[in-house]
């Protein structure tokens, strides 16, 4: 491996505007300053969007990881998983088949990831639609990587360059968030949070602002019991481990200081509490990561964008950041 990390990019679903996203992103001169990429996908789709991004790069396709490094000036290297056919690269359908390729790019950046050939994944947009179709039943990335992986100690984390959140319960219904708010699980988020935030920032002990499930805290119990009898506790066995962490802090005031600065990172209860602010801020340039994990991934976090797959139009930003993260965190990878 060269001095500069090796990133692996999966191409996402190929029917949405995962490999236009990543053609422009790797347009950047600052990209090929930070890292080496390599983009795992499909020849067909990436010569297509160089096509509909007006692209001057062109497709490399190489044989082995050694090739990405000396990959011509100009060029895209790309490890071709799948040789896709037109009615599997019709914009806004997937199909099985590109359902399964998507699938398959992952579990590539994943062995490789954990084999210590890559030094991260940044990955674009899946269907967990057509992944459903094609027999891979995950609700995401997350799910599956953390299978790959072999652990249930993981977390997601949305993060810019000032708010970095991570929940402690992620797709559940507001209904069921109560009860899913235990003290294992708080502390677990805490630990995995603080560990996270170090690499992201090459801080040994970030400061972190943990957030309470009810309003105004509680108000002594008469809003609710969770941050007396739970979440607090939780907190103090942090800080017992060394942890930097403060709380529960109310939602509806702390994010006013999280988005000055005050905090390295804020552990939200549940996904609208964290994720509404810090989309408000990091809309374009938000990225998803899964910590806890051996290995680094990073992702955008949007979706695959049907309505702008084929046009040229989407953002870039996210997939931009997102590689410039994981990037950063593989320097950072002393702080684990």
């Amino acid at each position: 491996m060269s001095e500069k990390p090796l990133i692996a990019i999966t191409m996402g679903d190929p029917c949405g505007v995962g490999p236009e996203i990543i053609v422009k992103a790797l347009q950047a001169p600052e990209i090929s300053r930070i890292c080496t990429p390599f983009v795992i996908g499909d020849r067909g789709a990436m010569e297509r969007a160089l096509a509909v991004c007006g692209a001057t790069l062109l497709i490399h396709c190489i044989n082995s990881l050694e090739e990405a490094s000396t990959a011509p000036q100009g060029s895209i290297p790309l490890l071709e998983l799948s040789r896709l056919t037109q009615a599997d690269l019709i914009y806004g359908q997937p199909t099985d088949v590109s359902g399964d390729a998507a699938y398959r790019y992952i579990c590539a950046a994943a062995r490789l990831c954990l084999d210590g050939r890559v030094a991260a994944m940044a990955t674009a947009p899946i269907s967990k639609e057509a992944m459903h179709r094609a027999g891979h039943n995950y609700p995401g990335h997350t799910e599956l990587l953390a299978e790959l992986c072999g652990t249930d100690d993981f977390v997601m984390m949305l993060a810019g360059d000032v708010l970095r959140v991570s929940l402690v319960t992620i797709h559940e219904a507001l209904a069921d968030i109560p009860r899913l708010i235990t003290f294992e699980q708080v502390l677990k988020t805490i630990r995995i949070t603080a560990a996270g935030v170090a690499r992201l920032t090459g801080r040994s002990r970030p400061r972190l602002a943990v957030l309470a499930l009810n309003p105004h805290c509680g108000e002594g119990g008469m809003f609710g019991s969770q941050e007396r009898e739970i979440i607090t506790p939780a907190i103090q066995a942090a800080q017992e481990e060394g942890i930097d962490a403060v709380g529960p802090l109310s939602a509806d005031t702390l994010f006013y200081f999280a988005g000055q600065g005050a905090y390295d990172g804020v552990v939200a209860m549940y996904h609208d509490q964290g994720l509404i602010p810090l989309k408000m801020m990091h809309f374009d340039d938000g990225v998803n990561i899964t910590l806890g994990l051996p290995i680094i991934r990073t992702s955008v976090d949007h979706g695959t964008a049907y309505d702008l797959a084929g046009t040229g139009r989407a953002s870039e930003k996210s997939m931009l950041a997102a590689i410039r993260m994981a990037a950063g965190m593989f320097c950072h990878k002393t702080f684990e």
